[in-house]
């Protein structure tokens, strides 16, 4: 006798076991894009000035990203949602990255300003059940502890007597954090339901406007052509601009606002590994220590909350 034919395989079944992995793959191209912006910076900024930077940086996004959002027929907003999706925008991308490029532009070391601005997520834990409803359990809060005590270990051999950069360049930094804090949870509050590429564009022209006026009014508005400054600028304008924001708000909208802002814990490690590969820069014993540390707490706060 004949085996019996297999029945053929359910596409239904492989489609959604490859949604599935690339879902589990996004936190990870998320942290990797994200780093990204430290080095970014610390290529282009010694050939032009941060506001400058980030006004070509956000017309080239604009610009790519206006035909993308037509060949797609990606959804407008809604007119009462613009002022939520501008305000987003001016606080994530706006204040975020204008304070982060100003305060590493003012003498502030990159790792430590990538320190100062991964706090947020114990900004976002402390907010998000107040004004989100979310529920922040003692084991997300053990995780906070472990993400922040391994961040410090991450940068703890890098700070040194001269490495503040000044009142300004910490003011910025901490200007920075208070940001992307603020724009995460009103992001979550005020855009769902707004597309997400749509919602990019319009956040990146708000912004194109803005870096333009600070350029303008407060910069010499010179730039100096090099390959590591037109290879940060494209970088940062495309993968960075277009990939990572939207996947950043892909997160926020699928996710809980504390736990898409743990992966900020896993910034600066990812950063330090980064600078040693391509610039020389040496880690020891306690970054190694302070990437378990921060291995652990990212576990914690992301685990389901009926897990064991």
């Amino acid at each position: 006798m004949s085996e019996p034919a297999l029945p053929p395989p359910d596409p239904r079944r492989f489609n959604a076991r490859a949604q599935s992995a690339s879902l589990a793959m996004m936190p990870a191209v998320f942290v990797v894009l994200w780093s990204t912006g430290f080095v970014g910076a610390k290529l282009g900024l010694p050939y032009v000035e941060p506001m400058t930077m980030l006004f070509m940086r956000f017309v080239i996004t604009s610009t790519l990203l206006l035909p993308i959002v037509l060949l797609l027929r990606a959804a407008w907003p809604k007119r009462e949602k613009l002022k939520h999706i501008a305000l987003v925008g001016l606080l994530i991308q706006g204040v975020y990255l204008g304070g982060v490029f100003l305060s590493i532009h003012n003498g502030l070391q990159a790792g430590v300003a990538a320190l100062i601005v991964s706090a947020q997520p114990i900004l976002t834990a402390a907010l998000a059940g107040p004004l989100l409803g979310e529920t922040v359990t003692r084991r997300q809060w053990l995780g906070l502890v472990f993400g922040i005590a391994g961040v410090a270990a991450v940068i703890v051999e890098k700070i040194g007597p001269d490495s503040t950069g000044g009142a300004w360049a910490s003011f910025f930094a901490v200007a920075a954090l208070i940001g992307i804090t603020i724009g995460t949870l009103y992001q979550k509050k005020h855009c769902q339901g707004v597309d997400i590429v749509t919602g990019n564009l319009l956040q990146s022209i708000t912004v194109t406007i803005a870096f333009g006026l600070a350029a303008f009014f407060f910069e010499a508005n010179v730039v100096i052509w090099s390959g590591e400054m037109i290879f940060a600028l494209l970088w940062m304008s495309i993968p960075l601009s277009i990939g990572a924001t939207t996947l950043f708000y892909f997160m926020i909208k699928r996710g809980a606002a504390s736990q898409v802002a743990s992966l900020f814990y896993l910034v600066p490690p990812t950063t330090a590994v980064m600078a040693w590969l391509l610039f020389g820069e040496q880690f020891g014993l306690y970054a190694i220590i302070g990437m378990v540390l921060v291995a652990i707490g990212i576990l914690l706060i992301r685990m389901k909350p009926g897990a064991p």
